[in-house]
């Protein structure tokens, strides 16, 4: 019997360490806040996994990849779809940094609706938001021009950039609304509005020869102003946030807020939620719509402080050495950006830094999804409408 010759042992070969700076960003630039992320993908750009960590090939991720992991730890070599230990650094995790240049060389688009009465500081707030004059009223409209006797629809559209990332921001206004003596289906022009806006995006989706890219002039935030009366929501009010709940994303908050005391203002907004949740309104964002419990802490938290209680100002003062901006009152002066004087940081955190491409997506996903499900499903097809009842200026 010949001996028997074990067989040869190699070395494993030495993995690679990752090329310097592949893949990293520049320390020039920055990734977008969450919320400004990538447009088709979730909210907000995550962490690309270790390079260290072995991800089987066709893997989804570390936790995809753990799973299956375990799942072929004894198929050995006779299961083809096991997937094999990367040996070496490929670029796979670079696939974020593409995707966030090509978002900094496209841009993005937001549009905002604003809706309340004259007087409740609509076009201040959404100036101070955006720490720019981006309201219609930069656009010539002064307070000595008359109240419409309907509501007219005003879009002003603005390309806005921070940190290398391009905004197309569209801040649509709705005049006229709730300030008649009969006030009966005003919400009936805002509606067809934002329909208007779903079906021009339903129309480039199922031409035979699509855009490349769909310009997108859907409402993806609705912001309704509530009058400070410290008492309880009005009639149309209520109205309004039940009718236009199911096709848009509606975000009350609590204008002029430094007309009431903090208890005043801590009891109306109690008395509001309470109002909200009676009449069945359903605001954004939607319990529904929480994707895991890591989603629904966090909402949890936003929906028991809304609706905000905001103050807007585009006013400096100069408070302890610092510019602020403010609203200056005989007793002292309101900081816009101060948590203890109003809610204002809250919600542009929650507008702009934490929840902005949610926002993007919930419309997508779901208001545009039920109009368009709705839509091919009426007899008929599609039909041509009219934007003649819309003004949209850019600038």
């Amino acid at each position: 019997m010949s001996d028997i010759v074990p067989p040869e042992v190699r070395p494993k070969p030495a993995v690679p360490a990752k090329p310097p700076n592949v893949g990293a960003p520049s320390p020039s630039s920055s990734f977008p806040p969450q919320g400004l992320g990538i447009m088709g993908g979730g909210g907000g750009v995550s962490a690309p996994p270790p390079s260290a960590i072995p991800v089987p090939i066709g893997s989804h991720g570390p936790g995809h990849a753990a799973g299956h992991a375990a799942g072929h730890a004894h198929a050995g070599s006779h299961n083809s779809s096991a997937g094999s230990t990367l040996l070496g650094y490929i670029g796979i995790d670079t696939i974020i940094e593409q995707m966030r240049k090509k978002t900094m060389k496209t841009g993005f688009d937001f549009n905002i609706m604003v809706v309340g009465h004259s007087g409740l500081g609509k076009s201040t707030l959404v100036n101070t938001l955006f720490k720019s004059q981006v309201s219609r009223r930069s656009t010539g409209w002064s307070r000595d021009d008359k109240i419409p006797k309907t509501v007219d629809i005003k879009a002003v559209s603005h390309v806005i950039e921070e940190g290398g990332v391009k905004m197309k921001l569209t801040v649509v206004d709705t005049p006229g609304f709730g300030d008649q003596i009969n006030n009966d289906n005003c919400w009936e022009p805002i509606s067809k509005f934002i329909n208007e806006q779903y079906e021009k995006f339903l129309k480039e989706e199922v031409n035979i020869t699509r855009k490349k890219r769909i310009p997108d002039t859907r409402v993806h935030c609705c912001l309704y102003f509530i009058s400070p009366t410290g008492h309880s929501l009005r009639q149309l009010d209520v109205e309004f946030m039940k009718r236009l709940s199911h096709s848009v994303n509606i975000i009350p908050v609590i204008a002029k807020a430094d007309t009431m005391t903090i208890e005043e203002r801590q009891d109306f907004k109690q008395r509001v939620r309470k109002e909200l949740e009676t009449s069945g309104i359903e605001f954004y964002p939607q319990k529904e719509f929480d994707d895991d419990m890591e989603d629904k802490s966090d909402n949890d938290k936003i929906r028991e402080t809304m609706p905000f209680a905001v103050v807007g100002s585009d006013k400096e003062y100069q408070v302890n050495g610092k510019r602020v901006l403010g609203r200056k009152t005989a007793w002292g002066i309101v900081e816009v950006e101060n948590p203890n004087h109003c809610e204002f940081a809250q919600l542009r955190d929650f507008l702009i830094r934490s929840h902005l491409q949610d926002l993007k997506e919930v419309t997508h996903n779901i208001h545009y999804e039920t109009y368009r499900a709705k839509r091919l499903n009426e007899n008929g097809g599609l039909h041509p409408i009219s934007s003649n009842d819309t003004q949209e200026s850019n600038l």
